[in-house]
């Protein structure tokens, strides 16, 4: 039955990339300007390398074997040049990638943290003060826009208190060479620094931007983790244990605790997708290198093929974290897989 399951899945996980795919080639012909220069990022095309280069992308085929040509390039590495820079594409979201991998799992870490132990108070504590005070907090903090946060904290622990710095990943100080992309590693790998100085500014660097992107969503699971427990301390198998004598604290913890949490492994998956989203907004106002900042910058520049390979990077990312978590969810919850 799991090998059955799993076989639907990988399924459905190829079949979503192939519908991604089409999606982000039909962009091609969606973007203005010339469909050579989209393709490849070049400029400047003289009148023979567009000929040759329209004979290689297959251009002087049906739409089915340039469809087929793009799929090849992307297999190959071959993602284009940037119009900025002019350099590849794959190279430059491989510079971003780590620095918004490693801003999104310290936030989204953070929110489990903090938003499951907060949801299974307030639910075990239903109509007390306690409950009110941390329900009505993550109300408000769930109605608070991300970057207007950003903003008041910046202006209070940057500007007046001067606790945290404003922007970016390491002080000027440090001379830290990106060899993977994520700065405490690369911190570890450079000798000639002082590792701990280093790795305190990084920290300090890294603290604001974290809190602010895990504001949203830590509200969101306290209040879903409070849901998912009130809906099992009203199951009959709970009311059951409590008529055998079992005691509160080994209700909650044996049969209350552990089916609360079977939910949270797929609104993992979703909080993942949302900080992708948010980070964009993040990076931005924290002049954080990521593939936030990245994209929101190519937009500006009218920078198509970084564009469609953002897209695809960041679409293929939160698709597969998705499919992992769904997996997890079934493997640990038997019901879901007769569903």
């Amino acid at each position: 039955m799991i090998l059955r399951y799993l076989a639907r899945r990988l399924f459905l996980l190829g079949f979503v990339f192939v519908a991604l795919t089409i999606f982000v080639f039909s962009l091609n012909y969606l973007f203005p300007g010339d469909l050579v220069s989209n393709l490849t990022g070049l400029r400047d095309i003289t009148p023979e390398q567009h000929q040759q280069l329209q004979h290689t992308l297959g251009l002087d085929q049906s739409l089915w074997q340039q469809y087929i040509e793009y799929n090849h390039r992307l297999l190959d590495g071959n993602w284009g040049l940037s119009f900025a820079s002019q350099q590849s594409v794959l190279d430059e979201i491989g510079r971003v990638l780590p620095a918004t991998l490693e801003l999104a799992s310290y936030a989204l870490c953070l929110s489990l943290l903090v938003g499951i132990p907060l949801g299974l108070l307030a639910a075990v504590k239903k109509d007390s003060v306690l409950d009110k005070l941390i329900s009505g907090l993550a109300l408000i903090g769930y109605s608070m826009p991300v970057f207007w946060l950003a903003l008041v904290g910046i202006m209070l622990f940057s500007l007046q208190l001067g606790w945290l710095p404003t922007s970016g990943r390491l002080g000027v100080l440090y001379e830290v060479p990106a060899q993977t992309g994520f700065v405490f590693v690369d911190i570890l790998l450079t000798p000639a620094i002082d590792r701990s100085a280093a790795a305190y500014n990084a920290l300090l660097h890294l603290a604001l931007p974290t809190f602010i992107l895990a504001s949203y969503p830590t509200n969101v699971m306290i209040r879903f983790v409070r849901h998912s427990m009130l809906e099992v301390l009203e199951q009959n198998y709970i009311k059951t244990a409590r008529a055998k004598g079992l005691s509160r604290a080994q209700v909650l913890y044996r049969h209350g605790l552990r089916n609360a949490l079977l939910p949270v492994t797929r609104q993992v998956g979703l909080q993942f997708s949302t900080l992708i989203t948010l980070a964009m907004l993040t990076e931005v106002i924290f002049s954080w290198p990521g593939i936030g900042q990245w994209l929101i910058d190519s937009i500006y520049q009218r920078n198509y093929p970084a564009i469609q390979a953002g897209l695809l990077v960041v679409s293929s990312l939160v698709i597969c974290v998705n499919m992992l978590t769904e997996i997890l969810h079934t493997l640990f919850n038997p019901l879901a897989r007769k569903l």
